[in-house]
């Protein structure tokens, strides 16, 4: 069953990738080359390949139709899709409904004719229609013969589309006029409320039918039980272009820039998520409504019906989200050799991680939930998981780790991140080898100040530029990873919440973090800022610049254990830097002693015991950036440079 918030059980949205599928200006009920079934299979025709076949999407799986064989025009309606052959004598129809298949192939030729070639394809809920290539007469299938009225024998029509039990046209003749047919007596109570109204495009839905007329503005007949007839009132003529309409909603594209209006259905339909997308056409089923974006032809689907599709969580703060994938657990048992010891790459928030490697090729990394017997313990876990799925799935910036996916299958939890070749940035300063400057690519000033910049960039993102703003709560150096590149990216975001506005602190249940890292304000008065994060930062800043633990037993003997923040601070506050400064990244040169100096400089203050006293995410990236342009600059100087350490 999908786990959505709550507001998302109302308007869920889910982003997918279907390979290049070739945009087009028809909706539901019409031939296009984007479909949806009622019974949430989302599919298109490819393009730019030796065949346009079809794939599917459904319950996070893509689905190849077919095989190899190109069709020019697809439609679907109920758990059936049918597509025309490209030149238009075959027509096929397939049965989606929901299942773990990857590949279906089992199918039914409805129509083979190699002479009469056919258009127009228009699958309703139970019933299929298309129309004749040149002469525009009808024909149907898989209908109630019983029951299902066919137009007049002398109507030839431009155009058709089918809703549930009855199909409408526009006649090719001058008129224009709207002719229906089908089951019981909507087909004559929607043909009668058009009149002889002239129409440029129409598109059925449930029980209703909207479109175009000759003069350019929307008109919608049939049921209106939930305001799916009251169409916006258009400012101007063809201000609407092509619609698509479901069981009691309708939308449509603005002709202008692309962007998306729905009505009816009670609100359902109007998400913030598709506000300023552009989309080349949309389809609808019963309850949900999908879109092709123009910027890169990915599909977005809104509504409360697209919960069936796929256990992607919703809310994205970004319009072109990549989505997350749903793993089975025996695939990504395969890929990581059984969660075997020799691919154990550490321990994150709620499990361990180990690498894997997908059927695909992928190199990933897999965070595996340990669930103990203990009900709070699984509470705790079941909500680290949830915590990152909903944080990870909406975010995407450079310097955060990219979530690929992940696994929900009775207790076990897992998440699937991109592969970071480097690992943790703790690992490379504490490892016990590391002893000289050569041992490691680390041992240089000017690739620890462009890590540190790396993860305030990223940190940045969180705090000023996600929607809500996010604290991180567990910022240190083994959040910290690298990727093939040595670009660091900030990742494990099992304890993040989302953070109040204006930079106004709140009270958690209970304070969380990393002993040596979390915020002495926030562990002893439970009141947790943006700034939170910043002294966590601060902790890793004393740590590229000492190689010190954040907490180290101090002296030849062992010593007593103490913590970076009071081995560093007093000595940068007296001027006695190189003190303390790592030996093993070697002396650092004129240029990058003043880059050095900003860095310890800035982390000082990010360390401050008063969270308003410490710098803005804004002020720390601007002093990193000026450090790092420090060390291509042989002329450059603190003094003649800006130094941002404004606090709140």
């Amino acid at each position: 069953m999908t786990k959505l918030p709550l507001p998302s059980v109302v308007a869920a949205v889910i982003v997918i990738v279907l390979s290049s599928v070739i945009s087009s200006t028809n909706a539901l009920g019409s031939g296009a080359t984007l479909a949806v079934t009622h019974s949430g299979a989302v599919c298109g025709v490819a393009a730019s390949l030796p065949f346009q076949r079809i794939v599917c999407h459904r319950r996070s799986q893509n689905v190849d139709v077919y095989g190899n064989v190109s069709f020019s025009s697809i439609s679907g309606g109920g758990t059936s899709l049918c597509g025309l052959r490209t030149g238009g004598y075959a027509l096929l129809c397939w049965d989606l409904s929901l299942e773990n298949s990857t590949a279906v192939t089992d199918d039914k030729r409805v129509y083979f004719d190699a002479t009469v070639a056919l258009e127009n394809l228009a699958v309703g809920y139970d019933h299929t229609c298309a129309t004749v290539v040149g002469n525009g007469t009808v024909k149907c299938w898989r209908y109630n013969k019983n029951a299902f009225r066919f137009p007049s024998g002398s109507d030839r029509f431009a155009s058709i589309s089918s809703g549930s039990g009855f199909s409408c046209g526009i006649l090719k003749d001058n008129s224009r006029a709207v002719r229906c047919w089908g089951s019981g007596t909507l087909p004559t109570k929607i043909e009668n409320d058009f009149g002889n109204m002239s129409m440029a495009s129409i598109f059925a839905g449930n029980s209703h039918v909207c479109g175009v007329n000759v003069t350019g503005f929307l008109v919608c007949k049939g049921t209106n039980d939930s305001g799916q007839l009251n169409a916006p009132v258009g400012s101007e003529a063809f201000e609407y272009s092509q619609l698509s309409l479901g069981a009691n909603h309708s939308c449509a594209i603005r002709a202008s820039n692309g962007t998306v209006v729905c009505w009816g259905g009670e609100g359902r339909f109007s998400v913030n998520e598709t506000n300023g997308v552009s989309f080349e056409l949309i389809v609808s089923s019963l309850d949900f409504t999908c879109g092709l974006t123009t910027v890169n032809f990915s599909v977005v689907c809104w509504g409360p019906g697209s919960r069936i599709m796929g256990r992607q969580r919703s809310g994205t703060s970004s319009k072109h989200a990549d989505r997350a994938e749903e793993f089975t657990f025996p695939e990504l048992a395969m890929a990581t050799k059984n969660f075997s010891l020799e691919n154990k790459l550490g321990a994150g928030s709620f499990g361990v991680v180990y690498r894997g490697k997908l059927a695909d090729g992928r190199e990933v990394a897999i965070k595996r939930s340990e669930m103990g017997q203990m009900t709070r313990k699984y509470q705790e876990k079941e909500s680290a998981f949830e915590s990152e799925l909903a944080f990870l799935s909406r975010l995407h910036h450079k310097h955060l780790v990219k979530l690929v996916g992940f696994c929900e299958e009775k207790e076990e939890r897992l998440l699937v991140y991109e592969y970071m070749k480097n690992g943790a940035l703790y690992d490379h300063l504490h490892d016990k080898n590391n002893v000289e400057k050569q041992s490691s690519v680390l041992n240089s000033w000017k690739i620890r100040i462009k890590i540190a910049l790396d993860a305030a960039r990223g940190i940045e993102y969180l705090h000023n530029y996600a929607v809500p703003p996010i604290i991180h709560r567990d910022i240190k150096s083994s959040n910290i990873l690298l990727d093939a590149n040595w670009t660091a990216k900030v990742s494990d975001f099992g304890l993040s919440l989302m953070g109040p506005e204006s930079g106004r602190d709140f009270r958690p249940t209970k304070a969380a973090g990393t002993v040596g890292y979390i915020d002495p304000e926030y562990y002893g008065l439970n009141v947790l800022t943006a700034k939170s994060d910043v002294y966590g930062l601060g902790v890793v800043l004393l740590e590229l610049l000492t190689g010190k633990r954040a907490i180290f037993k101090n002296g030849e003997d062992g010593g007593m254990p103490i913590s970076v923040v009071d081995f560093a601070v007093p000595a940068i506050m007296a001027g006695e830097l190189a003190k303390v400064l790592d030996q093993r990244a070697g002396l650092p040169e004129l240029n990058e002693g003043e880059a050095v100096e900003l860095v310890a400089y800035t982390a000082m203050h990010c360390v401050n015991l008063e969270g308003k006293e410490r710098p803005t995410m804004i002020d720390i990236v601007a002093n990193l950036e000026r450090a790092l342009s420090l060390c291509d600059d042989s002329h450059g100087s603190i003094s003649s440079g800006i130094i941002s350490i404004a606090s709140e």
